[in-house]
């Protein structure tokens, strides 16, 4: 019980510490390059994928991969051949601890720049564009994650999933959230990094989608390994 309880904390401080970085470097991008919104999204990008690759580090031994609702889902599903997926229970406790780590630290990171503790954000993101970048964004970031899994390459987690959000960042049109509890943490500020609260349940259903056709991919490119993990 002291090993899930401390697996737990990690996941919400993950979580919390996750969208400090992509919140707080949006306000302080603002702040620093008014004029220049490319300059903006270069210094938030940078700062989360440096973040997240550090995160994902440190944190990863304690609390496993569960600090993204549709990765813990992918692995219940992707498990299930080796019967070392994560229950229903344990998944439903990681997904309640993971969508309050990121409201949290969306407060937290307001908090820091004076801002109100919770400002709904005002920026619209609901496109049909946006939802197909987030699509590609999600399947990819799944496909990073499970393919150096059962490629044995697990240490590389961290920097590959650190460079592809990093890089995705850029090349898909959402600049890809691919994580139902940062989305849902976004909501609670109205900055650089914020979404409005409207727009998300159409950023997550991309989430979902793109967490299944992630578990396809990897379910068709590394078949040998599905009963190895």
């Amino acid at each position: 019980m002291k090993l899930a309880i401390s697996s737990l904390w990690a996941r919400r401080a993950r979580l919390l510490l996750l969208v400090v970085a992509v919140v707080g470097s949006g306000v302080m991008a603002s702040q620093l390059s008014q004029a220049d919104v490319g300059l903006q999204l270069l210094e938030n990008s940078i700062a989360t994928m440096l973040a997240l690759a550090v995160l994902i580090a440190i944190l990863g031994p304690v609390s496993g991969g569960h600090f993204n609702p549709v990765v813990t889902a992918a692995d219940w599903w992707l498990g299930r051949a080796s019967g070392r997926r994560v229950s229903f229970r344990d998944g439903g406790a990681y997904m309640v601890v993971q969508m309050a780590g990121g409201i949290a630290g969306a407060i937290l990171a307001n908090l820091m720049f004076a801002l109100p503790a919770v400002s709904w954000s005002q920026r619209e993101r609901s496109a049909l564009h946006l939802w197909l970048g987030e699509v590609v964004a999600t399947a990819g970031l799944v496909l990073t994650i499970f393919a150096l899994v059962r490629a044995g390459r697990a240490a590389l987690v961290s920097a590959a999933v650190g460079a592809y959000i990093g890089a995705a960042y850029w090349f898909t049109s959402s600049t890809s959230f691919a994580n139902p509890a940062v989305t849902v943490g976004r909501a609670f500020t109205d900055s650089f990094a914020g979404i409005a609260p409207a727009s998300v349940p159409g950023f997550v259903a991309a989430q979902v989608i793109g967490a299944i056709v992630g578990i396809g991919l990897v379910a068709a490119l590394y078949p040998a390994r599905a009963a190895s993990r």
